[in-house]
């Protein structure tokens, strides 16, 4: 006989013959012949080397452990005094009863969709995160959403939340916001077969995602394509000279032309228009050369004008003079004040008064 003592916080398993015949609570018992005691404090994680089912069947056994049995399509969230613990996956899970309050919080993860019981901030957890797939979508986009190749729904901007199990899920996502796309150094013949080189700039918006992602493969490319024949259609039948007097009205053109197109791939084009035409070396010399023949022609034309002008003004004045003798005077001081700004000295030989004398250097 043996006297033995079980405390509080403890749990005995009477073991004899390598099988356990009674559960001991707190307390002093005395152990027969060929028995022992296995000593299990409450506190700490259930561990024993006996199997689990032949525990259950001994009698008293239960009211001492929680019992959890989770599925092969579920998990189990452990709460410990209703703070989240960890996540029990698949299996038996056992613990002790008594010191703690366990709280245990099953999960059907055969499906994607996560219930609102469980709380966002749990699935930001580690140990949590390792069962959740994650998608976020950025304010400014928009997305689709597949399951196993199936659409389902539009997303719209916001962090998504999975079960992660045997089910495909892909997104599919597009910029929802103004997007400039530039259709640069297309080699363009005209109508005169001048060979000239356009760069092109269109701003679109993805206004219907579904027909942008769904219905078409690769929308911009698309619209690319588009817009480049569009613009070798509409400059090859225009000579160059036209081109250039009509260069603002292939926005126009193009906005009127494609809108059908456009929106059919489920866009909207909110303005385009031509950045640069770039002429050959040897057709820009040409036109650099005519456009300095006109305008040196302005030129002498502004020059001829203003020579008229003065000389109109030069009559006028004469005409004027011829019948006033007092501004013919005035007009005889004034050269003799401009003589005498000039020069320094003045000699004048001869009779007569001196303004007569310089009056006749005025006269023929």
């Amino acid at each position: 006989m043996k006297k033995i003592t079980v405390n509080v916080n403890q749990v005995g398993l009477v073991v004899k013959k390598n099988a356990v015949i009674r559960v001991l609570t707190a307390g002093k018992y005395w152990l027969g012949f060929g028995e022992k005691i296995e000593i299990y404090d409450m506190s700490k994680a259930f561990q024993a080397p006996h199997d689990i089912d032949v525990l259950l069947l001994v009698e008293g056994f239960k009211d001492f452990v929680e019992i959890v049995e989770v599925a092969d399509n579920a998990l189990c969230i452990m709460y410990v005094n209703n703070n989240f613990n960890k996540v029990l996956p698949a299996g038996r899970h056992i613990y002790w009863k008594g010191l703690q309050n366990y709280r245990f919080q099953m999960e059907d993860i055969s499906t994607i969709e996560i219930s609102p019981a469980v709380s966002r901030e749990l699935l930001e957890k580690q140990t949590l995160a390792y069962y959740v797939r994650q998608y976020k979508l950025e304010p400014s986009e928009k997305g689709l959403l597949f399951v196993d190749g199936i659409f389902v729904k539009v997303l719209n901007a916001g962090t998504y939340y999975w079960w992660k199990n045997a089910t495909t899920i892909s997104v599919s996502k597009a910029d929802m916001r103004v997007v400039t796309l530039e259709v640069s150094g297309q080699e363009i013949l005209t109508k005169d077969k001048a060979q000239i080189r356009v760069n092109f700039s269109v701003q679109y918006q993805v206004n219907d995602i579904v027909k942008a992602l769904l219905e078409n493969k690769d929308y911009e490319k698309q619209l690319y394509t588009l817009m480049q024949l569009v613009l070798r259609r509409y400059i090859g039948q225009m000579t160059l000279d036209e081109l250039m007097e009509n260069k603002s009205e292939i926005s126009r053109y193009v906005i009127e032309v494609t809108a059908e197109d456009v929106k059919a791939l489920g866009l909207v084009m909110w303005n385009c228009g031509v950045k640069d035409i770039i002429l050959p070396g040897d057709v820009r010399d040409i036109m650099n050369q005519v456009l300095i023949a006109e305008k040196r022609a302005q030129a002498n034309i502004i020059t001829r004008r203003e020579e008229t002008a003065s000389t109109r003004s030069l009559l006028n004045t004469a005409k004027l003079m011829e019948e006033n003798a007092m501004l013919f005077k005035l007009k005889e001081m004034e050269y003799v004040e401009k003589i005498a700004e000039k020069i320094n000295n003045i000699s004048v030989s001869g009779n007569g008064q001196i303004v007569d004398q310089l009056k006749q250097l005025f006269l023929k």
